[in-house]
């Protein structure tokens, strides 16, 4: 009788119970096999199925941004498959390109800009600059959430984007495993498999502010050997593309505020090299150039108007 109703009701039929199911336990099944089980695994499941039953809204709502899941899911396999294991680490040389480069005198020695912040590092800008790190990942959400409601078609484009411009990340993380500044400062040029991840400068956030916010996000990073490209640097400039696209007015100022901040934060913390910076913005303009090409060229135009129906 209760398999009648449900096959009878096309919002709770079979079908859609069998299938997610079937998705919510082969993810915790491959994550525990891969990354270890974690309670953030059962919350994202649990997000998920409670959206996609409550309403048809929130089904919509929650298929949209299932995009973003996919990029959180592979950026979390990552630990299964560190980078160092498959390319030499670059550790030194980059440290010396970066100084080679960028360089900066101060009392008679050649700093890294990194280096020179973090000895004149000022209360002021461990504020402003850990604010402007909070903000990669909220201001990006919150514009996908904007964009989910007032054009769905920008919103698929948007999404993909970040997801095709993250995989171009990935690739470039494999194929040239860097090490961060902060790792030069606390271990040298000595390669150390496994390091945990650090907070960095942005210890000095959570140590004025008396919390362990920064320490708890590091602490669940994919791999630290992955700081080339910045994809922190990357995200602020899809999210002011697609600002610009849909002329926002006077929002953009906001997007390009953040976007320039979180730039000069990533070097402040010591998080990032400049190379690395300037590579993450390179890496988002050939994403979002390379992105608009397939769309044009492909069928890819036919899959983002077939998303945004079912959506």
């Amino acid at each position: 009788m209760q398999q009648e109703v449900l096959l009878k009701n096309s919002f709770y039929n079979l079908r859609n119970v069998y299938f997610t199911t079937a998705i919510s336990i082969g993810y915790l099944l491959l994550s525990a096999l891969l990354v270890g089980f974690k309670t953030d695994q059962l919350v994202l499941i649990f997000i998920f199925n409670s959206l996609f039953y409550i309403s048809a809204g929130t089904r919509r709502f929650i298929l949209g941004f299932s995009i973003f899941i996919v990029y959180w899911i592979l950026f979390d396999y990552m630990k299964a498959f560190p980078n160092y294991l498959f390319n030499k680490v670059h550790i030194k040389d980059l440290y010396e390109l970066e100084k080679s480069i960028f360089g900066i005198n101060y009392n008679g020695i050649k700093l890294t800009p990194n280096e020179y912040w973090k000895l004149n590092s000022v209360a002021f800008l461990d504020i402003l600059t850990g604010l402007f790190y909070l903000m990669w990942v909220p201001v990006p959400l919150a514009f996908a959430t904007y964009l989910f409601f007032k054009n769905k078609e920008q919103f698929v484009r948007f999404s993909l984007t970040f997801v095709w411009v993250n995989l171009l990340g990935f690739v470039v993380y494999y194929a040239f495993p860097a090490a961060p500044p902060w790792y030069v400062q606390q271990h040298g040029f000595e390669f150390i498999a496994k390091t945990p991840g650090d907070t960095a400068g942005l210890a000095r956030f959570d140590h004025y502010f008396n919390i362990t916010l920064f320490q708890g996000i590091y602490s669940k990073g994919s791999n630290v050997f992955a700081a080339m490209p910045s994809l922190h640097s990357s995200y602020p400039v899809i999210v002011a593309y697609y600002g610009l696209k849909n002329r926002l007015g006077k929002i953009n100022f906001f997007f390009l505020i953040v976007m320039i901040g979180i730039w000069f934060s990533a070097i402040y913390t010591s998080h990032h090299y400049t190379l690395d910076v300037l590579a993450g913005i390179s890496c988002a303009t050939i994403g979002i150039i390379s992105f608009n090409y397939l769309v044009k060229n492909t069928r890819l135009k036919n899959f983002i108007w077939y998303f945004v129906k079912r959506i």
